[in-house]
């Protein structure tokens, strides 16, 4: 009842407020600049832990992102809103990723200059909730907790901002999301739910000790360095609903590669005394593994890395996907072959 009478609500809303709406040919990026702080990395850490304890947001986890050389700061906070889980509480456990929320703080620019973003809701929500039938909620569910997480760091001392950052697509391109441009044929032209990879299944009433099983493994892996794949640090672990279980998890592999695939051809912000400019991508951290029950199956589910690269790293370049085609693969088999440590 709760959930029917909430989805009346933000549909009407939605309706009221269609006109503030992005409009159908708007660049919307997968990310969203909301802060230049005033203050120092420690300072503006410290004040978001604050404003966020006070914020009906859920933080689950932060995690001190490790930059090549060391030669900037980043750490990613993973968040949840109550009221945006209750306005999916009918869609398919396969959209969880969409309820997943992302906050990085990090440094950038000859000053070193300390930056907020976000991994934009709205971009989300249109990837993942692109065949629900209440489509238009949920877009409308995911405006207000991306206002909501701008309110929260707006309060902290500098100039708040609204900026897409790249890459950035219409939301037509977001909602049959399947690669861009000709590294489509990368992620073998799949969408979000195809490039849910299956690692293992169990009877459905057997979720609950799936899922104790997976976070086991996974905190059972010995995590290596920059230049070794092998094993995944928990971030996160969330339980949604009884259905679904998502496990935020990365390793210094995957953020070495990530920061620098999207560091290397680019011009804006690098110099000498910043080096890394792709740190703005860390709000694609962590990567996910999830524990979903369907139907009479219990299914342990990871994502085809090469769309999940494209999706958050496109504006690297095509010349970038090439020269590190190797990456996602290593990248997928690490996390599977930490889930199947039994």
């Amino acid at each position: 009842m709760k959930a029917t009478f909430w989805m009346a609500v933000v549909t009407i809303a939605a309706l009221i407020s269609a006109p503030l709406s992005h409009a159908a040919d708007d660049n919307i990026g997968i990310f969203e600049s909301i802060l230049e702080s005033s203050q120092s990395f420690d300072e503006t850490t410290a004040a978001l832990d604050a404003a966020l304890a006070e914020s009906s947001l859920q933080l689950h986890g932060s995690h001190v992102v490790r930059v090549p050389d060391d030669q900037h700061q980043a750490k990613v906070y993973v968040l949840t809103s109550p009221a945006y889980a209750e306005a999916a509480v009918n869609e398919s456990a396969r959209t969880v990723s969409a309820q997943i929320l992302r906050i990085a703080v990090y440094t950038q620019g000859d000053a070193q200059t300390t930056f907020v973003n976000m991994a934009n809701p709205v971009a989300h929500a249109m990837v993942f909730y692109a065949k629900s039938r209440n489509y238009d909620a949920m877009i409308l569910a995911a405006r207000s907790v991306a206002d909501e997480m701008r309110n929260v760091v707006a309060a902290l001392p500098g100039k708040a901002l609204s900026e897409q950052q790249e890459p950035a697509r219409k939301e037509k391109r977001y909602r049959k999301f399947n690669g861009d441009g000709p590294a489509r044929m990368m992620a073998k032209f799949r969408t979000f739910k195809k490039s849910q990879l299956l690692i293992q299944t169990a009877p459905a009433d057997q979720f609950d000790a799936t899922v104790d099983s997976v976070a086991a493994s996974l905190s059972a892996s010995n995590v290596g360095d920059a230049d070794d794949s092998a094993g995944w640090e928990t971030i996160a672990k969330i339980r949604l609903r009884d259905d679904v279980v998502y496990i935020g998890v990365t390793n210094p592999y995957i953020e070495d590669k990530m920061i620098r695939i999207n560091s290397r051809f680019r011009s804006d912000s690098k110099s000498e005394l910043s080096p890394y400019p792709g740190v703005d991508h860390v709000a694609a951290l962590p990567t996910e593994v999830l524990i979903i029950k369907e139907g009479k199956e219990t299914r342990v589910l990871h994502y085809g890395q090469m769309w999940r690269m494209q999706l958050y790293f496109w504006d690297s370049g095509y010349r970038a996907f090439t020269a590190n085609v190797g990456v996602p693969s290593t990248v997928a088999n690490s996390i599977e072959d930490a889930v199947d440590n039994q």
